[in-house]
């Protein structure tokens, strides 16, 4: 498939399809945790690339109806599939480029009382109800309108641009005169006096997924039957499904009691120590320090820190990407300080669906999170 995609061989492509088309079946059982070991899940990535060959060839009316006809099909046959959300989306969206707006609208109703649709492609769906859905479509409007349309806090920062080329990265100049990206001038700023003086690293998902591999340790490697088998697995089987948390949902409350009680240094001190070097999923042992982790647990605070670990053991697969580029913090005092989030954005970007989710959980969760958008001076 990737060969003819590379090649622009139409008739091959369309032959991968209908053939992995043809062997996806939704009676392909296995337990969850194993289901992308399964030959229909390898089927499906073959027609959503199939999806992708086909909207790019928008231009066929046919083909374009034909990759909606795929996405049905994969939508019919994967009922507990957390590709479900992107799926949806991305039906909806083909359905208004056909004219076919009612129909898209519904599609993303639905997809809405879908328990498998989450995250970003939850909120993507939202906005798009909210979109279309205007009178006469619709006259109600929905509960999460609100929620959905709350403004994310916002500061500016100027920057001396080393280029302005559409369809490549930004780069300025820094405080210092080197070169940088967007995030290393945030980050300058930030640790200056106008930004106020905080510590920070730009990690995005990062130092998070470090954080909590490094205190649910206990929990990732514990003994739940059948998702560990080889000593050589990082993490078990089922720590992209909900089956995570629900297999072990007694000893993590009692180990997230203990990050709520204050309990959190402690116990990621006494991990670190004890596994250093032992490779786990997202724990990365030599991009942060000891001291800088313990600075960050101390600063973000249990309550807070309690809110994400849960967040993730609940659904690791949905939320472990589109995290802030940058987590801030400075100290009050030696045991209390607080914490900033900070999505960075060039002159030419936007946020991600996924990225104004975790802003929206992080503003609900009590954090101090934010947009710093940098641009070049304006010229009178």
């Amino acid at each position: 498939m990737d060969e003819s995609l590379e090649e622009d061989d139409s008739s091959m492509v369309l032959r991968c399809i209908a053939i992995s088309l043809s062997r996806i079946s939704s009676n392909d059982a296995k337990a969850i945790q194993f289901s992308c070991f399964s030959a229909s899940w390898v089927y499906s990535k073959v027609v959503l690339l199939g999806v992708s060959f086909l909207e790019s060839e928008r231009r066929y009316g046919l083909w374009y109806t034909d990759a909606i006809d795929l996405l049905k099909h994969l939508l019919l046959n994967f009922a507990k599939d957390r590709r479900r959300g992107y799926w949806t989306l991305r039906l909806s969206i083909d359905l208004e480029h056909l004219g076919l707006v009612n129909e898209s609208l519904s599609v993303a109703e639905n997809g809405l009382d879908d328990p498998w649709v989450r995250a970003g492609s939850r909120i993507s769906l939202q906005r798009r109800v909210l979109r279309l859905g205007r009178p006469p479509r619709r006259w109600k409007v929905p509960s999460y309108s609100e929620s959905v349309k709350r403004k994310i806090p916002e500061v500016h920062v100027q920057g001396r641009p080393l280029n302005c080329k559409t369809g490549t990265k930004s780069r300025f100049y820094g405080e210092d005169g080197e070169q940088c990206g967007v995030e290393q001038l945030a980050l300058q700023y930030y640790a200056g006096e106008d930004g106020g003086g905080w510590h920070g690293v730009h990690s995005e998902s990062g130092i998070w997924l470090t954080v909590f591999g490094l205190l649910m340790w206990d929990v990732i490697f514990s003994d739940v039957p059948n998702v560990f088998l080889t000593r050589f697995q990082m993490s078990p089987l089922d720590l992209d499904t909900d089956y995570f948390y629900e297999a072990r949902k007694s000893v993590m409350e009692q180990l997230l009691s203990k990050i709520h009680e204050g309990m959190a240094e402690e116990i990621l001190i006494t991990s670190w120590e004890s596994h250093f070097g032992t490779s786990c999923r997202g724990v990365n042992w030599n991009r942060h320090s000891l001291s800088e982790l313990r600075a960050v647990v101390t600063c973000i605070g249990s309550r807070c820190l309690t809110t994400i670990c849960r967040h993730l053991a609940q659904d690791y697969r949905s939320w472990s990407s589109g995290m802030p580029d940058l987590l801030l913090w400075r100290f009050h005092s030696d045991y209390s300080g607080e914490a900033k989030l900070v999505e960075v954005k060039g002159p030419r970007d936007r946020l991600s669906e996924q990225q104004r989710a975790w802003l929206l959980f992080f503003m609900d969760s009590g954090f101090n999170a934010e947009v710093c958008r940098v641009n070049p001076p304006v010229y009178k």
